[in-house]
């Protein structure tokens, strides 16, 4: 068992909106809480007991800074301390500088996350790979936007493949920029979320912010900027090389992609996969690879993550089983 004291005006907010919290505390680590005055009382076995006595003090210290906890951090701390016991509840949420910046616009929802925004800002490079739902394009986005803010940087840049197999357009209706905004979407969502229209409609008018075609980059040198290639799974050698060599002085870049979503024609070497190997010995250059416990969108999308893996897994299984028979 484990008590802990908190203030009782923090009861309420720590406890939710019929308890919610609670709930998912007790789910979570298999403990009953119970409060008698500002006593907090987790009964269970002795380490998960210990867990959640953790978790319930470290939320309460929150409270106390005059962090407006909501119902998603509850379930964001019980995953930081399930991956990471001895983190400190109060260094994840809250920060200075630039991470303290887009702490305001958005929140980290795993370890990984917030590993991945503490490379963003050591590191002029940054290369992230992992399944849909890990947040690596909205927490680059973010993050540009917070660089953006603080003044470190003076534009951003967010370029991703127009089509799956070299940005041909031409066979789209419209001119040039009705082609390729479908393939964009995803970036200008991105923005309105974190920014909002109005803010992002005036930045792109000024050019603060441009969201184009990798192929616009082509032939330019970005200095003072922070760049975003998206989708980089779909990028030949030849579009990776180019886009990497594209950085100027003063300027960030961030690579995000998943390489079990490649669209490439069969043959086509993804620029993704084939920089990671050249590059993983560079000094300069943080790797952060992103699984599907990392996913933070609906619970289900997880479990389809996971499930795809395992039947992937399973066909490659059933595909090797002849060739070890005939060894």
């Amino acid at each position: 068992m484990t008590t802990v004291t908190i203030a009782e005006d923090r009861l309420e907010l720590l406890f939710g909106t019929r308890d919610e919290n609670l709930k998912r505390i007790e789910s979570a680590f298999g403990v009953s809480v119970t409060a008698r005055g500002g006593q907090i009382r987790v009964e269970g076995d002795e380490a998960p007991s210990a867990l959640a006595g953790s978790l319930v003090e470290q939320l309460s210290a929150l409270l106390e800074s005059g962090f407006p906890l909501q119902p998603t951090d509850v379930e964001t701390s019980i995953r930081v301390l399930q991956e990471a016991p001895d983190t400190s509840l109060v260094d994840f949420f809250l920060g200075d500088g630039v991470l303290g910046t887009v702490r305001g616009l958005v929140r980290p929802r795993s370890m990984s996350q917030q590993i991945y925004l503490q490379a963003m800002s050591d590191f002029d490079l940054v290369i992230s790979i992992g399944p849909a739902g890990t947040g690596k394009t909205y927490l680059a986005v973010a993050m540009a936007a917070a660089a953006l803010k603080e003044r470190m940087v003076r534009r951003i840049v967010l370029a991703r493949p127009a089509v799956e197999a070299g940005e041909r357009l031409g066979f789209l209706p419209g001119d040039l920029v009705e082609k390729v905004n479908p393939y964009l979407r995803p970036l200008h969502d991105a923005l309105y979320d974190i920014l909002g229209f109005d803010k992002v409609s005036r930045l792109m008018e000024r050019g603060t912010i441009e969201v184009a075609p990798i192929a616009f980059m082509r032939g330019r040198t970005l200095n003072d900027a922070f760049i975003i290639l998206d989708e980089a799974q779909n990028t030949t050698t030849e579009q990776m090389k180019m886009a990497l060599t594209r950085i100027g002085f003063n300027s960030k870049a961030v690579i995000n992609g998943d390489i079990t979503q490649i669209d490439l024609p069969s043959g086509r070497t993804s620029g993704l996969i084939e920089a990671r190997r050249v590059l993983k010995s560079v000094k300069g250059i943080k790797f952060i690879q992103f699984t599907e416990r990392d996913v933070v969108r609906h619970r289900l999308v997880q479990k389809i993550v996971r499930a795809y893996d395992q039947y992937d897994q399973q066909k490659a299984d059933s595909h090797s089983e002849p060739a070890r028979r005939e060894g």
